[in-house]
């Protein structure tokens, strides 16, 4: 079934139109990426609209939607109209959790149909993925894979985690990404502590763990994986913490399939952890699904009630973060299958220690 197909299948009494404003919906419905447009989706027929920047590669790209342009003598919302009175639209599905309130209420006063909240009905489809839509995932993937093993050999002692993460979005868009997922986190020594660290001017030093968490984006999808190394050497307890890291995602990667909840494998990774005695340090969840944007639902998190299906796509990232001293995450990516996954992430992840 094409993605436009599952659009026009929410179409009932509620609304008889979908109005798609998110550059995600945009994408899903016309199978094709444009960074800026509206379009309508009906029974009656679909347009799409965009400005003179994107008109020709719209045009050359998109179908099953009639593709018009925007200009000041034709604005979204005229053309809009157009289209609410030529298919005869009453009441429009819209995307709330995607647009603002200066966005909505400029919508509800220029268009003429009742403007209905139906976010959670339009994403409903782009949590279980086509088989297209995971070759991409996994392209994506190949790219971050390719990137982490050529960004290996560019480290060097008394390089700022800035330089580091410049060399890796290098290795990322010349190896085929189309952009990032999202900005690439890479922080050294002390600031590993921190999930989310933002890359700054720390100088990277021996006895440093550094923390790379990156991925490609390509052809709309996202990838997205986390490596851990050492710089020269590790002491024990750095040791320690990375292999109860290691085996908190192997146990939850093993646990993994369809028909169990995000909850159910947060919980088995989970224990690994406390059991070790480090249940304190780890405080985020296990996992989220991801596809055109890196943090998609349903996610696998405490008490998540979320079941996982077949060609979901989540990620395995446990960590421990000790503050002020060092963390260590480790992330693959897994399509949930009916009998286990398939991990599409291919970089070791045994501790590797780089002799620099």
């Amino acid at each position: 079934m094409k993605n436009l197909e599952k659009y026009l299948s929410i179409l009932d009494e509620q609304v008889d139109g979908l109005l798609l404003t998110s550059r995600f919906s945009r994408m899903y419905g016309a199978e094709y990426d444009i960074a800026e447009g509206m379009a309508i989706v009906t029974k009656a027929g679909c347009r799409y609209f965009t400005d003179s920047r994107y008109i020709e590669a719209a045009e050359n790209h998109i179908a099953d939607f009639a593709v018009l342009c925007v200009n000041r003598e034709n604005p979204y919302s005229k053309l809009i109209n157009d289209a609410i009175a030529q298919f005869g639209v009453k009441r429009l599905g819209y995307e709330e959790e995607y647009m603002t309130v200066s966005e909505f209420r400029s919508l509800e006063s220029k268009l003429n149909a009742e403007l209905v909240p139906y976010n959670e009905k339009i994403h409903s489809f782009r949590s279980v993925k086509e088989p297209w839509e995971l070759d991409r995932m996994r392209k994506a993937q190949q790219i971050t894979d390719l990137a982490f093993e050529q960004v290996l050999p560019r480290i060097r002692v008394g390089m700022s985690e800035k330089e580091l993460q410049a060399e890796l979005i290098y290795c990322l868009l010349k190896n085929g990404a189309d952009g990032m997922a999202f900005d690439p986190i890479v922080v050294a020594g002390p600031n590993t502590s921190m999930p989310h660290g933002v890359p700054g001017d720390r100088l990277i030093a021996r006895g440093d763990f550094i923390t790379m968490d990156f991925g490609a984006m390509y052809q709309g999808y996202c990838a997205d994986m986390t490596r851990t190394v050492a710089v020269g050497y590790a002491t024990e307890e750095m040791q320690k913490v990375y292999e109860t890291v290691l085996a908190a995602q192997k146990a939850g990667i093993a646990f993994s399939k369809a028909g169990v909840t995000g909850g159910q494998i947060d919980e088995t990774a989970r224990k690994v952890i406390a059991d070790a005695g480090y249940g304190p340090y780890f405080g985020h969840s296990y996992g989220h699904c991801i596809g055109m944007e890196c943090h998609e639902s349903p996610n696998c998190n405490p008490g998540g009630q979320g079941v996982m299906q077949v060609n979901m796509v989540s990620s395995a990232e446990p960590g421990i973060y000790l503050p002020g001293k060092f963390g260590v995450r480790i992330e693959d990516l897994v399509i949930f299958t009916a009998d286990g996954c398939e991990n599409i992430t291919k970089s070791p992840k045994d501790l590797r220690i780089l002799e620099i």
